[in-house]
């Protein structure tokens, strides 16, 4: 049986498969699937850092996590845009 982390997990990929599958096989470029499967996979990654942290909020990790994950996302972000 999936722990609850472990489903997250499970969940934040399955957003990002599903966001490229959305740009193979629609009109929209692969990039932009892409980005949308990342804000799709944000809230499971919220609701994992922020709701049911594994660690104190006040852990460097947390904040080390948040801030890869939004460079991740903003640098996919702009690659739409400029794209």
């Amino acid at each position: 049986m999936l722990e609850y982390y472990d489903r997250i997990i499970v969940a934040i990929g399955a957003s990002v498969v599903a966001g490229v599958v959305l740009g193979v096989v629609t009109p929209l470029a692969l990039d932009v699937g892409l980005f949308l499967g990342g804000l799709a996979a944000t809230v499971f990654l919220y609701d994992a850092m922020f709701r049911n942290p594994p660690v104190p909020p006040a852990d460097p990790r947390v904040a080390t996590t948040a801030v890869v994950w939004h460079a991740i996302l903003l640098s996919l972000a702009i690659s739409v845009y400029v794209g």
